[in-house]
């Protein structure tokens, strides 16, 4: 076969992927290794769910494969070293969920500011529903400049919130923060003059257990933190102590480690601890656009005669625009305009 699927596409996406290769869906191998080795072995394409890991050793029982895709993005279920070595492509549809996510930070913002709501639907009289605060005129901190970062910072302007920013890798002179309205601060002063704190830094292994309780003990008090960034940035101590002891008064992130509050953790049973099962990313346009891009990379990849005799049209250049770099400013792709490059494709 020429393209294994273990994640699914939307269905438009995969019709017109099949009518170009042959494609199999083997959703079941992905917690099979022996019979997912073995029709690894005879694909030249595979499309893998994130807790499926592409090793050296995997790759090995793949002598024909020539691509690896990920509708979602991860650092570290995939070896790029050995997919380099061994000249497999490793295809990720890095900016289908940036509008995604940030619709999610904004969110969840917006119910911690409010987390009385939750005791109102449950039926709770207004004498016991906690006290909220509106986020227009309050201090939001962006940690990380990533491109969710990007989307995020407009939606909140328009609501009237004050933006600071701080990104190690950014330098405070860099052009990005006057384009996003944002003023770069110290990580203290972020820490320090920020009613709530929005984490979206990109992960690297130098990072793991950065957020530690030096860092944490600038937090101003009461603060409300939301993230959709790799769960292993934090010291989880230091968020524990955090949140018990007031400096931290919600924290509420997104597809983090399922062992981060695992029973015999520290951050175990604490109640102001909000965790959701990736969920950022789960909206159906950010499946979409992540089909859509993976189907045609993979076309272009397995057949680039075929690819580039196809006609194209203006709204493939929308496509082009999820192949970002890490500074550029990703552009949300709406589900008409994906329609349309079905539609033309086909």
């Amino acid at each position: 076969m020429e393209v294994l699927l273990l994640d699914p596409l939307v269905p438009e996406a995969l019709a017109w992927l099949q009518e170009r290769h042959e494609v199999s869906f083997r959703p079941e191998l992905a917690d099979d290794p022996a019979e997912l080795r073995k029709s690894t072995y005879k694909s030249r394409a595979i499309v893998l769910p994130p807790h499926v890991v592409v090793s050296g050793e995997f790759l090995d029982f793949a002598p024909k494969l020539e691509i690896v895709a990920r509708m979602q993005i991860s650092s570290d279920n995939t070896d790029l070293d050995a997919c380099a070595r061994r000249n497999v492509r490793v295809l990720q549809a890095r900016s289908a969920t940036v509008r995604s996510n940030a619709e999610y930070l904004l969110y969840g913002l917006l119910m911690l500011y409010r987390r009385g709501m939750i005791s109102a639907l449950l039926g709770r009289k207004i004498s016991q529903v906690r006290m909220g605060r509106e986020l227009s005129g309050s201090t939001v901190g962006l940690l990380g400049l990533a491109p969710v970062a990007h989307t995020l910072a407009p939606m909140l302007r328009s609501l009237g919130v004050r933006l600071l920013g701080y990104d190690p890798a950014v330098h405070h002179a860099a052009d990005i923060w006057d384009k996003l309205k944002v003023e770069p601060v110290t990580l203290q002063d972020l820490l320090a003059h920020s009613d709530a704190i929005s984490l979206q830094m990109v992960y690297a292994s130098r990072f793991r257990g950065w957020i530690n309780e030096r860092m944490l003990n600038h937090c101003k008090p009461g603060q409300l933190w939301v993230g959709v960034s790799r769960s292993s940035l934090f010291d989880a101590e230091a968020l524990a102590l955090a949140l018990c002891d007031g400096r931290i008064d919600a924290c509420l992130l997104d597809g983090a480690n399922p062992q981060f509050a695992a029973e015999g953790t520290p951050l175990h049973g604490i109640p102001n601890l909000h965790l959701t099962p990736r969920l950022g990313s789960h909206t159906r346009e950010a499946k979409l656009r992540a089909s859509w891009y993976v189907a045609h990379r993979m076309h272009e990849t397995l057949s680039p005669a075929a690819a580039q005799s196809e006609p194209r049209v203006s709204d493939f250049s929308v496509l082009d625009n999820l192949d970002y770099q890490e500074t550029s400013d990703p552009q949300a792709v709406s589900p008409s305009q994906w329609s349309s490059i079905a539609m033309h494709r086909n």
